[in-house]
């Protein structure tokens, strides 16, 4: 429950779609209660009591309408639990993002890109059968047998008595059950994510590995943690089909107990046929509920176990912390940045650990061109990450006019801040739109012209589709320098107050 309560609070604004579907649902039960009764008085009627159809027209056309307005609320459940699946989803994956370009590179660069690209994607596409089919059925199993049940107990104490005393059985296999299910999930899922993390690495590695003649190698890893995740997911197979059998029997077993007495009460003359035939019918659906939350028990662990790993993500401390200034409150067109005995350590917490910077201090005037000069691991690349705003100093103070960086909004501090890193990253798209991304909505003019600034436009015009040719992920038919052009060209684009440039020329001749 403590993980149901997480997930509801962090996809936001379903609260009302879950109570709409439980209200169908409640409405549902409803009508099953009145069809049972209505079906049973019919037939009742007609087989004992010698009516003929003609004389059960009514009672017929009113059981007619139960029925259709029964599949009008059984849709209705689906739709309004898929919308809520779906903006739950559409929540948590902009969340989860938005707390990715929070956490910014600094975080990134720690974790495998395929396993966060995993949670980002499967992870919460995980997610759709807890909150389709799972989360609504939690709380229809509260509702949907004790109405069943007071419905029994009024037609016949003894039958109603019988449900009481089977209703925990099913729970408590559930329950059995769950927890094997649960460990197992937890598995697949931790396989599947480092299946997605290797198999990522080695295509982003794959002409290196080929240099070196080790693809083959490669092969055979894949081909292994490939069969782990095929053992771990047989595993849960058998788990739910276990589930699935012991619910069905139990479900079976309880219904059966309550059609012998019945059925012996009624040899006996001890209950009416109508009221015999009433309970039979609502017997099924006291347990239906129950099974079916066991159906779609799996469901949910397969998104509880995604959805740990989202909450990990979600709860990490941010380093960079925003400030209390108002939008638009400064002035960025003349920055002057002063860095004053500023210190900071990637290891935080290792006190031994040597520090990136200590006590670095300098200034950088409007208009004027400083560069860093220093061995690989001075701190250069540290310095544009803290005047980016990915990591804070851990002492000393960046301002910039006079105002402290740290109590400028990142957003809107990084609008006035062109970067251009050591490995710009190029998306799947076209030259046009890679350059693009440096301002939104620029003119094809102004994006030539940025291309032009870097040297770039005389070899996009070779390309087979001119600035409409696709590039690759990451650039990949495009050289280093082609690339590091293009990255410059975006930063030309930009045309920010302030240009930070992370050894941009290392590609380039």
């Amino acid at each position: 429950m403590k993980m149901d309560k997480r997930l509801l609070q962090m996809s936001g604004g379903i609260r009302k779609y879950i109570a709409l579907t439980v209200g169908l649902g409640f409405l549902v039960a409803i009508l099953t209660v009145l069809q049972a009764s209505f079906l049973s008085h019919i037939i009742d009627d007609v087989f004992l009591g010698g009516k003929d159809l003609g004389q059960s027209a009514g009672w017929l056309i009113v059981l007619l309408a139960v029925i259709i307005g029964r599949a009008i609320l059984n849709w209705g459940i689906e739709v309004s639990a898929g919308y809520a699946a779906g903006k739950a989803k559409t929540n948590l994956r902009e969340k989860l993002f938005a707390k990715l370009f929070n956490l910014g590179p600094a975080y990134a660069r720690g974790q495998r890109s395929g396993e966060l690209s995993n949670t980002a994607v499967e992870g919460v596409e995980a997610l759709n059968g807890y909150f389709s089919d799972y989360l609504p059925q939690l709380f229809l199993v509260m509702f949907v047998p004790t109405i069943v049940m007071l419905a029994v107990f009024s037609a016949d104490f003894l039958s109603g008595i019988v449900l009481l005393v089977t209703a925990p059985i099913l729970p408590l296999f559930m329950i059995l059950v769950g927890k094997l299910a649960e460990a197992q999930t937890k598995k697949q899922w931790k396989a599947m994510s480092l299946l997605s993390a290797h198999f990522l690495d080695v295509l982003q590695g794959l002409t290196t590995l080929k240099l070196f003649g080790r693809s083959k190698l490669q092969e055979k890893t894949i081909q292994r943690i490939s069969e782990q995740y095929g053992k771990v997911t047989m595993n849960v197979l058998k788990v739910a089909f276990l589930s699935a059998l012991v619910l069905e029997l139990g479900g079976t077993l309880s219904t059966a107990i309550i059609a012998v007495e019945i059925g012996l009460r009624l040899v006996y003359n001890q209950i009416p046929f109508q009221q015999a035939f009433f309970v039979l019918l609502l017997a099924p659906e006291f347990y239906m509920p129950f099974r079916a939350l066991g159906a779609r028990f799996h469901a949910a662990m397969s998104g509880g176990a995604a959805a740990g790993r989202i909450f990990e993500i979600l709860e990490v401390s941010e380093s960079v912390k925003e400030g209390n200034a108002e939008k638009g409150s400064y002035n960025f067109d003349k920055p002057l940045i002063r860095f004053e005995k500023v210190s900071f350590n990637y290891a935080e917490n290792d006190k031994e650990g040597q520090p990136a910077l200590q006590s670095v201090s300098f200034e950088v005037e409007p208009g004027q061109r400083v560069a860093l000069v220093g061995p690989s691991g001075a701190g250069k690349s540290t310095i544009a990450s803290l005047l980016l705003r990915f990591n804070q100093p851990n002492s000393g103070q960046i301002t910039v006019n006079g105002v402290a960086l740290e109590n400028i909004p990142a957003r809107e501090w990084r609008q006035a801040v062109a970067w251009v890193p050591q490995r710009p990253y190029l998306f799947h798209a076209s030259v046009a739109e890679n350059i693009g991304m440096g301002k939104p909505g620029a003119t094809r003019a102004e994006i030539i012209e940025a291309a032009r600034t870097a040297q770039v436009h005389d070899f996009i015009q070779t390309l087979p589709d001119g600035y409409e040719t696709i590039i690759g992920e990451r650039g990949a038919r495009l050289s280093g320098g082609q690339a590091q052009r293009l990255g410059l060209a975006r930063a030309f684009l930009k045309n920010a107050p302030l240009l930070i440039l992370d050894e941009a020329t290392s590609n380039l001749d």
